[in-house]
């Protein structure tokens, strides 16, 4: 598979930070479109059409909710993205493609937007955490989505080392005071041996790791049906170590 690497990680994403490393986020700053925004897209779409019961998951609950996104998506393409010209039925992306519009499946369309993955998590009333619902996830790294989807927070992270039960609680209080038009995001970074960005499975951590795989988290709530989105944008850099 071809290598699809960025030059360097932004400059803000190298200092490392403590868990869980939260910070405000310009709403205006959500999406990020990058070097790599071609190749990523073209992945993204041959991971969609070979591997779909593998990248997405939708709960009938989280229906209304993923349609939020896309038209959340979709103004904010519209708005601060000069290389996107939005229409009513297709959207022109800054590598010449055009993607069609389809509200059906509105995953399905933001997946072959953008190079953010997302992840929609809700709360159910009574419920102590937020469950994940719903999912476009074509680029994983160490997770398999079928073995997360429709399980809680703490569930979600098991087993991570670093996500004990204070961490947990803190991301908890997060997710469940997230204010809608002011996002926040995170960063973190492992070393990978290869640099495939479907990386559903954990490989020996043995040898040479030459790669640094980061991902810039977001973490933003819908207006309206309250739902929590967690967006991933994904980084592989190549820098010998």
């Amino acid at each position: 598979m071809t290598e699809i690497l960025h030059s360097a990680l932004p400059e803000e994403m190298q200092a490392p930070r403590p868990l869980p490393g939260i910070a405000p986020l310009d709403p205006c700053a959500w999406l990020v479109v990058d070097e790599t925004y071609g190749a990523q897209m073209a992945e993204r779409a041959r991971l969609w059409a070979a591997r779909r019961k593998d990248v997405f998951y939708m709960e009938p609950r989280a229906e209304a909710a993923a349609l939020e996104l896309l038209d959340l998506v979709l103004a904010h393409l519209a708005a601060d993205h000069a290389g996107f010209e939005v229409g009513p039925d297709t959207v022109r992306r800054p590598d010449g493609e055009v993607a069609p519009i389809n509200r059906a499946d509105p995953l399905a369309t933001l997946a072959h937007l953008v190079q953010e993955d997302f992840c929609l998590l809700q709360k159910p009333e009574g419920s102590a955490e937020h469950i994940l619902t719903a999912a476009a996830l074509c680029f994983p790294a160490n997770w398999r989505l079928h073995e997360k989807a429709g399980r809680p927070l703490v569930a979600i992270h098991d087993p991570v080392p670093e996500y004990g039960a204070d961490i947990a609680k803190r991301v908890q209080r997060l997710f469940d005071g997230v204010q809608a038009g002011r996002p926040l995001w995170r960063s973190n970074a492992l070393r990978y041996a290869h640099p495939d960005l479907y990386h559903p499975d954990s490989k020996p951590k043995t040898g040479t790791r030459p790669y640094l795989r980061a991902e810039r988290q977001t973490i933003l709530r819908l207006p309206h049906s309250r739902a929590v989105v967690f967006g991933i944008h994904t980084y592989v850099v190549k820098d010998g170590a």
